[in-house]
């Protein structure tokens, strides 16, 4: 039935005439190297979301003006489309509130739609570093995002609690899953930071049906509990994580290589019984160089590779480091992609719910856009995309934008190839060894902290010069 109403609607075209590029919004048809119109289109039609006449901001433009969110983080929304968009002499250009209503009227499932279509696994087995034993390598791991203190805002997500109170913005948590060998953000889920069950364990089960048999993840000791790595083993998948050295984990067998195997159970009763245990492989080890952080504490990696000759423990402990790559990630969009300034001093813009959901997906996209042109780069260049650049890639992309035209025509294959000659030019220097332990240089502020009664504060009702009294001070005796 809705297949046939939206074959009956059609989708309708904007009033607005098309740019240089044959695009509504045309500065931004780079995007097109990987996400087409008719991506958009499909999707559009799969939500249901379809115009039913015609109009300036259809939901095709409206849709693109969100992507273009991700792309132009540091602009309000009016001057994403004044920027997106050659503008005419005298053409008419939206205002805020015409902005917000469609994207109202787009809602989130396109977007959520989009994600689903577009993003996809990059790494093949020649990609250098992304597979282990076969296995694809995989990371999971969570950040905190701040958003505009709005009302709406406040009431969905909540503000974080600590010591010396709420937080200065309300915070949305969001957990992630990242192929390893690209730094894809191959998927998220978010929740506010005041629900009940909002730490990054609780939301694990939200990301399971995105694992598969041939990969091994990756995460942290936070993450460990019973049902979780059954879960994942139920899955397919493999796993090497660190756990708490207070994890009761008695060996009943011992392996070449330092390493044993041992069990975990439910909870201490089924330990004592022995039942419903899980055969697991514990490797413990120790660090011997006084300038390395965490020089002589114990750590301990849990891991489904239960053979030591084939995976070595000291393969698996130098593997686990990779793990830091999900970090990077989050640095990629947080610091580089999407930073915070002095016009935008929480990590989004959004100050509706739906709007904060609509520019987290808008930004993901984004970042897997320009990782996927990084990854083909990296592909010709025959390295690594993590050889390549984030930062040096993603400014070569922002100069690059507005000369891409698309087609199938010489000339624009010509220009393709010479741009991923470029991106595939941006090679680092190999990493230095991590020596910081991780403090803060300022941890307090010498303000008072802002509370509850400090917001909301209703606008002055009389000037500054009506409000001004001035104190007489009385003459001394005998003073003439």
């Amino acid at each position: 039935m809705k297949a046939k109403r939206n074959a009956k609607r059609g989708l309708k075209e904007s009033t607005l005439p098309p740019g240089e590029a044959k695009r509504i919004l045309d500065k931004i048809a780079i995007l097109e190297m990987v996400i087409g119109p008719g991506d958009i289109q499909q999707v559009l039609q799969d939500a249901d979301c379809l115009d039913t006449k015609r109009c300036r901001l259809t939901r095709e433009v409206t849709f693109w003006i969100v992507l273009a969110m991700g792309v132009f983080p540091e602009l309000c929304i009016t001057n994403v489309f004044k920027y997106t968009r050659r503008l005419l002499s005298d053409e008419w250009e939206p205002d805020r509130s015409t902005l917000c209503k469609a994207r109202q009227r787009l809602g989130i499932a396109p977007l959520r739609l989009l994600f689903q279509r577009v993003v996809r696994l990059l790494a093949t087995p020649d990609t250098p570093g992304a597979f282990y034993r076969g296995l694809r390598l995989m990371a999971i791991d969570g950040t905190v995002l701040d958003v505009p203190a709005s009302e709406d805002n406040a009431k969905a997500f909540g503000y974080p609690k600590g010591g010396r109170g709420a937080g200065a913005f309300p915070q949305v948590r969001k957990l992630s899953l990242e192929e390893v060998g690209t730094h894809v953000e191959y998927a998220f889920v978010v929740k506010g930071i005041k629900e009940k069950e909002s730490g990054e364990k609780s939301m694990v089960p939200g990301l399971l049906h995105h694992l598969q048999a041939g990969m091994l993840l990756l995460w942290d000791r936070g993450f460990f509990s019973y049902n979780l790595w059954q879960s994942v083993m139920l899955r397919g998948c493999h796993l090497l994580a660190r756990v708490s050295g207070r994890n009761v984990l008695r060996p009943i067998e011992s392996l070449a290589d330092g390493s044993y195997l041992a069990k975990i159970y439910p909870c201490e009763s089924l330990r004592n019984k022995d039942r419903c245990g899980i055969k697991v492989r514990v490797i413990r080890y120790k660090l011997d160089d006084p300038r390395r952080v965490g020089c002589g504490e114990e750590h301990v990696l849990l891991t489904t590779l239960l053979d030591a000759v084939a995976c070595p423990a000291t393969e698996l402990i130098v593997l686990y480091h990779k793990r830091w790559e999900i970090e990077l990630m989050f640095d990629e969009q947080k610091t580089h992609q999407a930073p915070r300034q002095a016009t935008k001093p929480a990590h989004l813009r959004s100050e509706t719910p739906l709007g904060v959901i609509q520019e987290l997906y808008a930004l993901s996209l984004a970042h897997y856009a320009t990782r996927a042109l990084m990854a083909e780069a990296a592909a010709q260049a025959e390295v690594s995309p993590l050889e390549l650049s984030f930062v040096g890639c993603f400014e070569i992309i922002k100069t690059r934008r507005d000369e891409y035209r698309g087609g199938d025509s010489p000339e624009a294959e010509a220009w393709r190839q010479r741009f991923l000659r470029e991106l595939g030019r941006q090679q680092l220097e190999p990493r230095r060894q991590r020596a910081n332990p991780r403090v803060v240089k300022r941890k307090m502020s010498k303000f008072r902290k802002k509370r509850a009664e400090h917001r909301g504060i209703k606008p002055l009702e009389r000037p500054f010069s009506e409000t001004i009294v001035i104190q007489s001070v009385a003459q001394p005796a005998g003073s003439t």
